[in-house]
């Protein structure tokens, strides 16, 4: 697919939505309380809002992928030994024009890549169960990405949460414009957009109390895993891309320095 876009690939993406921007959407409680447990820093609201045990996510009804999908990982929760599901399936709360199927995958020659990752579910079998919906998952190169450089950072991000407590996560697909033309390949008879690139922030809290932040933006590509860490970028940079605003609920002058400020390396955050 080709589209013009000679400014940010986010537009695309927002439009794409089909759904009204709302920084601070009314929600039941239950919901309320599920975005202050997995996005404590602000809820980027473009999208569909799913809520599920272990994770939220921000559906793209038009591209048939998740715009974003949020989770807080504990230290505790990745030592858990839930079997792992044994199937992805379309997900019942999605009308069938809004979403991917299991059949759209075949054949495609892409892997089903997890935003939130079925190895972070692993203290509930429910939870590892929704993990395997569709709408959290995208079309991802399989060798050398999803079973590479991606695998590597989300380990990564398992030992960060191990060593640190806890983090939260944001996950999700990037559409980058090329030569001022926006190109992205769909698959399956529903048409599932293939992303360009996918994004990972994840945050924790230093001994301070205050917010700390690690981004990364990869190409849906293969990549040298030793490489993981040329990826980091900023947070500034990944919501000019999406169109996404992530720190929404924190103050400008906390914001600001926050999604501004790339790390200066693995463990440098």
């Amino acid at each position: 697919m080709r589209l013009p876009c000679p400014a940010l690939a986010g537009l695309w993406l927002f439009l794409a939505a089909g759904w009204a921007w709302t920084a601070e959407p009314a929600l039941p409680e239950p919901q309320r309380k599920s975005v202050e447990e997995h996005l404590p820093l602000g809820l980027p609201s473009t999208g569909e809002l799913l809520f599920r045990r272990g994770y939220i996510a921000g559906h793209n009804n038009w591209l048939k992928i998740p715009n974003w999908v949020a989770y807080h990982l504990p230290a505790e929760k990745i030592k858990g030994n839930t079997e792992r599901a044994k199937a992805f399936v379309a997900d019942p709360e999605l009308k069938p024009f809004q979403r991917s199927e299991p059949e759209d995958y075949r054949g495609s020659g892409f892997d089903r890549g997890h935003m939130a990752p079925a190895a972070d579910m692993k203290t509930d079998q429910d939870e590892m169960e929704e993990s395997f919906l569709l709408s959290n998952i995208t079309p991802q190169v399989g060798k050398g990405f999803n079973r590479g450089v991606w695998k590597k950072l989300e380990d990564r991000v398992r030992r960060w949460s191990q060593e640190r407590g806890e983090v939260w996560v944001v996950t999700g697909p990037v559409f980058v414009a090329e030569g001022g033309m926006m190109k992205f390949q769909l698959i399956g008879k529903r048409r599932v957009a293939v992303p360009t690139h996918f994004f990972k922030i994840v945050s924790s809290r230093g001994e301070d109390g205050a917010p700390r932040v690690i981004a990364f933006l990869l190409p849906n590509a293969p990549s040298d895993p030793k490489e993981l860490a040329e990826h980091i970028t900023t947070v500034d940079l990944i919501e000019e891309q999406t169109g996404l605003d992530f720190f929404n609920a924190l103050s400008d002058d906390l914001e600001e320095p926050l999604e501004g400020r790339k790390a200066g390396g693995l463990d440098a955050w």
